[in-house]
């Protein structure tokens, strides 16, 4: 079901009279669409298949599609019935943890549905502007070398009278570098953790002392500093309607949590490498 090929192994149409439902019938997912030795396939399991596949796959017209996923169907419900005993233990473990996930998939679905409401958005909204701005936004410059020595270097010579653009474009080796290491306007969350910081610990047009990100050392000058304007409604509605709804996701989680009797068991020594070891779900 997680390979998209075999589902297209036959392209050929589906004759209407292979279908037990009358064509003036309204289909629904209990539509039967094929049986198999008496057990039914219905328009809902051809759906859900669908719904699996690779996004390049769902780009291709469904009458194409359709023969494909219910001969797979077909032949896998056959291949079902053959099967002699119960499944094995990797089968039965992984139907377990497939029916976990796509039920709390469902509750997280339904807690989804009725968090962001318009009166929550827009107190949301109100709440994160209600000064009428976004918030401060920094204009600044930056060189960037690969050792600590060779960014206090570069801060003595500017000390001394260097110019900066000069500087970033001889020496920085960040894409900024030939444009005199400006950066432009940003906002918070932007830039790296670290970066940040140092940015908004500067007064405009002070220069930094060396500053260690996953990319280098950075030497930044704070070029200017101003209140950026508050955005409409309708342009941030969609961004904080999924917030509402991840945290109202999060809170539902963690008092669910909270309530549930968990008893974690203690491991002490546990290999916990054995989560590899495949030969443990061998009958």
């Amino acid at each position: 079901m997680r390979k998209a090929a075999p589902f297209l192994t036959a392209l050929a149409v589906v004759c209407l009279t292979t279908l037990p439902a009358r064509a003036e019938d309204t289909p629904t997912a209990e539509t039967v669409v094929a049986t198999v030795n008496g057990t039914p396939i219905t328009l809902g399991h051809m759906i859900v298949a669908y719904s699996t596949l690779p996004a390049q796959y769902q780009q291709i017209d469904p009458a194409i599609l359709f023969p494909g996923i219910l001969d797979q169907l077909i032949q896998q419900e056959a291949l079902a019935q053959a099967h002699a005993g119960e499944p094995g233990r990797a089968v039965q473990l992984s139907l377990e943890n497939e029916r976990r996930s796509l039920v709390a998939a469902e509750e997280v679905e339904r807690v989804m549905e009725g968090a962001a409401t318009e009166d929550q958005i827009a107190a949301a909204y109100a709440a994160r502007y209600a000064d009428g701005t976004a918030g401060e936004e920094y204009n600044a410059a930056h060189i960037l070398v690969e050792t600590e020595a060779e960014a206090q270097a570069i801060v003595d010579e500017l000390a001394a009278g260097a110019d900066f653009a000069e500087m970033a474009r001889t020496r920085s080796t960040g894409p900024s570098g030939p444009s005199g290491g400006e950066l432009g306007w940003f906002g918070p969350g932007r830039m790296v953790p670290d970066f940040e910081a140092a940015v908004i610990a500067l007064q405009v047009g002070e220069i930094s002392k060396p500053v260690q990100t996953q990319f280098g050392w950075h030497v930044i000058r704070l070029n200017d500093a101003r209140k950026a304007a508050a955005p409409t409604l309708d342009e941030v509605r969609d961004e904080l309607a999924v917030e509402i709804q991840r945290d109202a996701v999060r809170a539902h989680i963690d008092a669910l949590t909270e309530a549930a009797q968990v008893e974690r068991t203690d491991l002490g020594d546990f290999d916990q490498s054995l989560i590899m070891n495949f030969d443990l779900l061998r009958d």
